[in-house]
């Protein structure tokens, strides 16, 4: 008998074995975690029902205030996801070592960037199959193609992915706390998702629209609320908005 017919057998697991199993970790961790739940689903889905209740806003568009607010919701809970709660995670656990001492493991960095990247994907499945289902409880009727809704998405993902990596990977965790929570408050407020962007002085929209919440809220409500094709000039802002946060947070990112 050989060292290689024990079991467990002696190394490392595959790569895609250890990316499995983190990225199960990772969203573990989320989903007990009060305060990151409070972020990703108790917020979207009570501004979602208060909001289709209660005439706060004015909405554009047609049909019901939920029709509007859904994509709007929706775009938020990527950006919770995949930006705030991120940020914050992956901060604090550059500042305890976590990062480091992971690092220092059989898992690849690579390896270990991914997992957190299909932890946000698992959790953002989540998220959109909650608020689709109140939604439609809601009344909501969604229009369009499902293949423009995903690269919206997708793209959505990238983009907020690689600017909350960033903030995690530059700056101290304290700061990280507060500017992603600033940062949360600011883009729901100014970024089209419950308040319409016609609503803004004409001074200020065309630089808010530039923004990458407001990208992803108008291309999907083109698509869910009115139907319309794919909306590639949103698309385009959330390329843009992807490849520089990436990029950036790949040059710059600090594991301790």
């Amino acid at each position: 008998m050989t060292a290689t017919d024990l079991a467990p057998r002696p190394g490392a697991a595959p790569v895609g074995r250890m990316l499995l199993a983190q990225t199960a970790l990772e969203t573990r961790m989320l989903l007990r975690n009060g305060e990151q739940l409070l972020l990703t689903v108790v917020i979207p889905t009570v501004l979602l029902v208060l909001f289709s209740a209660v005439d706060v806003v004015a909405v554009d568009g047609p049909g019901k205030r939920v029709d509007f607010l859904a994509p709007g919701l929706l775009a938020l809970a990527v950006m919770s996801t995949a930006f705030t709660g991120q940020a914050i995670a992956t901060g604090f656990e550059r500042r305890y070592g976590v990062l480091k001492r992971l690092g220092a493991t059989p898992l690849p960095r690579w390896a270990l960037l991914a997992a957190k990247t299909g932890c946000v994907l698992v959790t953002e499945l989540l998220q959109v199959l909650l608020l689709s289902g109140i939604a439609l409880a809601l009344g909501w009727s969604p229009h369009g193609n499902p293949l423009a809704v995903l690269l919206l998405l997708v793209l959505g993902t990238a983009a907020f992915s690689g600017l909350g990596l960033l903030m995690a990977g530059t700056l101290r965790a304290e700061a990280t706390l507060a500017g992603a929570n600033l940062v949360f408050v600011l883009l729901l407020l100014a970024g089209g998702v419950v308040v319409p962007l016609s609503k803004f002085p004409d001074a200020v929209r065309p630089a808010l629209e530039l923004l990458p919440i407001s990208a992803l809220s108008d291309g999907l409500r083109s698509v869910l609320q009115l139907g319309a094709g794919v909306p590639w000039s949103d698309l385009g802002v959330l390329a843009v908005w992807s490849v520089l946060g990436l990029a950036a947070a790949a040059r710059f990112f600090r594991w301790e």
